[in-house]
């Protein structure tokens, strides 16, 4: 790319992040393309040429909000293989909960995590036998639920033997299991336990450590399971937002099945170079509009989520408390179409997703509600000090937290405190009434107990989830909420 075109194309990319501040001026981004020259009908090469990297850019953004719930996965098995080690027998488990050192996105440290890979297409057919009273599930990697596992899946709490067939597998399927079938090779699987009512960890750590994970090829000899301590280890298991987005995305691709509802999009990643069987390796030119692409693609996706332009999102119509999931079932469908927006607004800020977390079950699973904004409507800042009050009763019959998050990647706020979350698991100091308030900032406030209290940083925005477990009707039903954050002179 000469240098005058690569010019003209990053004042195109740049014009496209401003473009909405232009308040549709006359220099509109799109009017510049408008206005190219075409003779007689035909483009001129100048116009060939930038209309094309034009194309290219854009479909670059798109694959980045098509990809992201694949992507947010591969990043989290990536990690963790670097960090814990490779292979389905590899469980690390958080024994002493979640700390802000391990980056990924929206974690909970309020409860024991798990969080293990089966790569079917190395190992084929897996079994996972899952012990008593355990809660999880487990999902394809692009995001799509294979079931629910525990008291709302099909072993009602009381364990079994789960079947992981490979999305190519051809056959009988032997009896004595709960048997899917994935669409990918890949397969997350995802287990949480509560601490007990003194706060310890033991008994949930040794629940989840009856795991067995391995081939159906090896059930007579299975390999020892491995459960690495992942508390306070430095794995890095988010995906990146430049350039190096797309090098994951193209071995994602080169390691993965091939699904017949994806060869539209397929065929936008194999104009940017990205092609099943094939190295990826773009010139240049290619890699300055895949770089842009991916920062670019972050930003819209960033844009949708925070800037309001997800529809009919609030939980209360009088408060700043969004619904991550808001949409009627887990494949993001709305009778005629898949809700694009909505999966992009959950998976820039989060993974999993389950029937569970979906329904309206009142007494069982759990609600998110999801706040960025304080009472005014600005956004939450580092270097501000806020006041949410809690009414009495929360309607939650296991447990209630509240987390705080870094808004650049949506992983726990690294805030010098053990955990960056607060709730009815802590010692906390309510009110005569039961009602309590916390306070959030990068300074206790005087007068303020600690306990009370969680740190912010300045110079860092930060959002919080909401998680009410086993929500009960008061939340339902809307005769309980919860006050918005005020901001402290």
């Amino acid at each position: 790319m000469n240098q005058t075109r690569t010019l003209r194309f990053l004042v195109g990319v740049t014009c496209v992040v401003i473009v909405a501040a232009q308040a549709f001026g006359q220099n509109r981004h799109w009017d510049d393309l408008r206005n190219l020259p075409f003779r007689e009908n035909y483009p001129t090469a100048d116009s060939t040429d930038r209309l094309y990297d034009e194309m290219l850019f854009h479909r670059a953004t798109q694959v980045v909000q098509w990809s992201l719930p694949a992507m947010t996965l591969w990043a989290m098995k990536k990690g963790s293989e670097k960090q814990f080690g490779e292979g389905s027998h590899v469980f690390p488990i958080w024994k002493d909960r979640l700390t802000s050192d391990t980056l990924v996105s929206t974690p909970n440290c309020d409860v024991i995590y798990g969080m293990g890979y089966l790569n079917l297409k190395k190992d084929g057919p897996t079994v996972i036998e899952v012990p008593p009273k355990l809660q999880g599930m487990l999902d394809d990697f692009w995001h799509r639920p294979l079931c629910d596992v525990g008291f709302v899946g099909p072993d009602k709490g009381e364990g079994g033997k789960y079947l992981i067939l490979p999305p190519d597998y051809e056959g009988e399927s032997p009896e004595g299991y709960f048997t899917f079938k994935s669409r990918t090779y890949n397969v997350f699987v995802f287990w949480r336990a509560f601490r007990d009512k003194d706060g310890d960890t033991k008994q949930a750590v040794a629940l989840m450590e009856k795991t067995r994970i391995y081939p159906l090829s090896n059930k007579d000899a299975p390999p020892k399971m491995v459960f690495p301590n992942g508390s306070g280890q430095p794995a890095d298991m988010l995906y990146p937002k430049d350039y190096r987005y797309f090098e994951g995305l193209a071995d994602f691709i080169n390691n993965e099945a091939v699904d017949e509802e994806d060869w539209s999009m397929r065929g936008l990643m194999a104009s940017l170079g990205i092609e099943k069987g094939k190295p990826f390796k773009p010139d240049a030119r290619m890699k300055e509009i895949l770089s842009a692409g991916a920062e670019v693609g972050m930003k819209m996706c960033h844009a949708l989520r925070f800037g309001e332009k997800l529809k009919n999102t609030k939980y209360w119509p009088n408060r700043q408390w969004n619904n991550v999931l808001n949409v009627p079932n887990v494949d993001f469908t709305r009778g005629t179409y898949t809700d694009v927006d909505a999966k992009v607004g959950m998976f820039i800020i989060g993974y999993s997703i389950s029937p569970a977390m979906v329904l309206n079950m009142v007494g069982k699973g759990s609600k998110y509600p999801f706040a960025y904004r304080d009472a005014d409507g600005d956004f939450l800042l580092g270097s501000r000090s806020y006041k949410l009050h809690i009414p009495a009763n929360v309607p939650a019959a296991n447990f209630w937290s509240i987390t705080l998050y870094d808004a650049s990647n949506a992983s726990g706020l690294k805030n010098d405190q053990p955990f960056p979350s607060i709730g009815s698991l802590d010692k906390l100091q309510y009110k005569d009434d039961g009602s309590l308030d916390l306070y959030f900032g990068p300074q206790r406030p005087e007068g303020v107990p600690e306990s009370n209290w969680r740190r912010t940083v300045p110079g860092k925005g930060w959002f919080v989830l909401f998680r009410l477990y086993s929500p009960t009707k008061p939340f339902f039903d809307g005769s309980w909420r919860p006050g918005d954050f005020e901001k402290l002179k």
